[in-house]
């Protein structure tokens, strides 16, 4: 009997079930949220900007000779106490849903604001309830409406203040923002053209004050809006400033001496001393605004040097030179600065496992990328930002290798350029030609670097095949002429004195793909040639074709530009009529007869019905990639990196390439507008090719 009454006794005082019908759980407070977040008890309540959402998950007990649970609704319950003291209760009984379901309260809009109002729910099955969440071990979860709107920040700067040109591209500046209202916890702000983030003050109410580094001159402008713990905004306040241009560099010589010079001018700073290796007047990189470089003979004799440091390490700096390295089998240094017992930092190169790199080290920290090339011009620049305490390496205007965190060494002694400190002498010296030398006190933004390491784009050639005579076509403003092989003749469009429609004694003559003219091929042994090489494929460079096909559907490969290497085409572009696709084609090696590989494709609409279709092959020495673009737009598809196969000695060939027989893949259709450039065009320039003028190459 005993056993029995035991069995018996509830779980909520008060409340009898039967033996078999155990009653639902407790809710438990962390199954408890306001407005969807965590349950929040003591006194520390949740600030809600409306009456919020309370909501449970509640779960009733198997029952016995039952493996599943039933269906529960949740008894809610809210109370307050008011202005006059007197306590104030609001109830909800929720629809029975399956057991560990979410229920949800959409408490009453009547509720106080400016109030702390408890909370609490209890399961029930129909037939008994849990306790309280609130009884035992539990507690009541709180809240306190706020509908009243923080105020307004008020933005400050020092470096950057409203309505002013201050400082300029590269240099940080502080922004603080500060809202009168004592409860704001953070401010949702943005810069133009950037993303928005949330800056917190250290306690409510308090100002908080984010960094900035400007990208680019001109007008900016910070947005920011203040919002409370309840999660309210303000009004959004923009704060309008200026920025200059970066400030020019503490130190740059650029190396352009007079030959038989014993030491470099200094554009800023002071002039650096020649030691005997040093020859100037070298040559500079085609398309730079140098003029000359200085050759360092890689002994301990090739340096120069300046008596004090070019720039205090302690801070943000940047170091650039243009290089071109005579060896990439060792360890050789562009510049550095001298410390107690090293280098501070050095730029330059050194060998890994896998060849040559490009490096910028700054005590122990290195940062490495790219590949150095004998003989070939690159642009270096190793940054040091302070403010992130990360060091950067550019190549040729793009990142490379992965920042790293680094502390230099402080400087205190002479800049070098061509070789490093280590203990009591020097090392790593370099042999090659290196010319503007620049250091900088300031970050050197991702555009100024691309900016520094930019090569004017030159025209090569440009080839409008509008005329022809004794089997020439004559190129643009001197360029040489494009000669015309059996099968290719310059073909005029309608003179519209007659109407084929109209007049069935009129000949029916296609339109010009460009201007009044175009080349026609006969696809059996037509083509044109160029009288010598025009592209070095070792370099950068752009060739451009608009091109017609005659049949979409030929019974073969067809190729409409090409550049013969000593045995096999060094690259060359054709239509692949199994694909209906351009393709950008090299070979593995440069041998007659050599496996292709097909480095990009694009598939075209037609074969270039009505005006055709241009083609263009970019390659970036820079990047070391290549891209096909079909009518100035290329995808991910078409852009990739170049086999050590990329060496064109031959001249330009339009309408046929080079194949295991011989010359081959012959085309049948029309041709216009060839044009080819040193240097990797950009793609707002590449869209204007083929139109019959030039781009602005800017």
């Amino acid at each position: 009997m005993a056993a029995v009454v035991a069995s018996v006794v509830t779980a909520v005082p008060g409340t009898a079930h039967a033996a078999d019908d155990l009653p639902p759980e407790q809710p438990l407070v962390q199954d408890l949220q306001t407005n969807f977040k965590a349950c929040a008890t003591g006194d520390a309540p949740a600030y809600v900007a409306a009456a919020p959402v309370a909501t449970a998950a509640l779960r009733d007990r198997a029952q016995e000779g039952r493996p599943d649970a039933g269906t529960v609704s949740g008894d809610f319950e809210a109370w307050w106490t008011d202005a006059s003291g007197a306590e104030q209760r609001r109830t909800h009984a929720s629809y029975p849903l399956p057991s560990g379901t979410v229920q949800r309260w959409q408490l009453p809009e009547d509720l106080p604001a400016d109030t702390v109002v408890s909370w609490h729910v209890r399961a029930n099955d129909g037939t008994s309830v849990s306790p309280w969440s609130s009884e035992g071990s539990g507690a009541a979860c709180r809240f306190v409406i706020d509908r009243v709107n923080p105020d307004a920040p008020v933005v400050t700067s020092a470096e950057y203040p409203a309505e002013q040109y201050r400082d300029g591209v590269g240099a940080y500046g502080s922004f603080t923002m500060d809202s009168p209202s004592p409860d704001v916890v953070a401010y949702e702000y943005n810069f133009i053209g950037g993303p928005y983030a949330t800056a917190r003050p250290d306690e409510p109410g308090g100002a908080a004050t984010v960094r900035f580094l400007p990208q680019k001159a001109g007008p900016d402008y910070l947005t920011v809006r203040a919002v409370d713990r309840a999660g309210r905004s303000s009004a959004t306040v923009r704060h309008w400033f200026f920025v200059n241009s970066g400030r020019a560099p503490v130190a740059r010589w650029k190396l352009a001496d007079a030959a038989g010079s014993t030491s470099a001018a200094a554009e800023t700073g002071t002039a650096a001393r020649a030691g005997t290796g040093v020859t100037f007047g070298g040559a500079a990189p085609a398309g730079t605004a140098l003029t000359s470089t200085a050759a360092l003979d890689g002994s301990d004799r090739g340096f120069l040097t300046t008596p004090a440091p070019a720039v205090d390490t302690r801070g943000t700096f940047a170091v650039s030179a243009w290089v071109r390295p005579a060896r990439t089998d060792r360890a050789m240094t562009v510049a550095s600065q001298d410390a107690a017992d090293g280098a501070a930092y050095a730029l330059g190169l050194r060998n890994e496992g896998s060849g040559p790199v490009w490096s910028f080290a700054l005590g122990d920290a290195q940062v490495s990328g790219g590949a150095p090339e004998t003989g070939e011009w690159a642009h270096v620049l190793g940054l040091y930002d302070a403010e992130t305490g990360h060091a950067r390496l550019y190549v040729n205007g793009h990142e490379t290798g992965t920042a790293v965190r680094a502390a230099p060494a402080v400087a205190s002694g002479a800049f070098q350029l061509g070789r490093a400190r280590h203990g009591s002498g020097y090392d790593r010296s370099w042999k090659g030609d290196i010319g503007d030398v620049q250091v900088h006190d300031r970050v050197v933004v991702a555009d100024e670097a691309a900016r520094l390491a930019h090569r004017q784009p030159k025209r090569l050639g440009h080839w409008s095949l509008e005329t022809a005579t004794d089997g020439v076509s004559p190129g643009a403003d001197g360029d040489g002429p494009l000669r015309l092989g059996a099968g290719a003749a310059i073909h005029r469009g309608p003179d519209g004195s007659c109407f084929p429609d109209l007049d069935p004694d009129c000949p029916n003559v296609p339109y010009a793909l460009v201007g009044d003219g175009h080349l026609t091929l006969d696809g059996r042994t037509g083509h044109a040639v160029a009288d010598g090489p025009v592209v070095d494929t070792s370099e950068s460079v752009t060739v451009g074709v608009t091109v017609r096909l005659a049949d979409l559907e030929p019974a073969r490969r067809m190729t409409v530009l090409s550049v013969p290497g000593k045995h096999t085409d060094a690259f060359k572009v054709r239509y692949e009529p199994k694909a209906r696709a351009w393709q950008l084609v090299v070979p593995k090696r440069d041998r007659a007869g050599a496996p292709e590989l097909v480095l990009s494709q694009i598939v075209p609409a037609d074969g270039g019905e009505g005006q055709g279709h241009h083609l263009a092959v970019v390659h970036d020495d820079a990047t070391d990639t290549v891209k096909l673009y079909l009518d100035g737009y290329t995808n991910a598809g078409a852009t990739a990196a170049l086999p050590s196969s990329w060496r064109g000695t031959g001249p330009l060939q339009i309408g046929r390439g080079l194949t295991a027989r011989g010359a081959g893949e012959y085309l049948r259709g029309d041709v216009d507008e060839v044009q080819a450039y040193s240097g990797a065009l950009k793609d707002r320039d590449v869209v204007m090719l083929g139109r019959g003028g030039e781009p602005c190459l800017c």
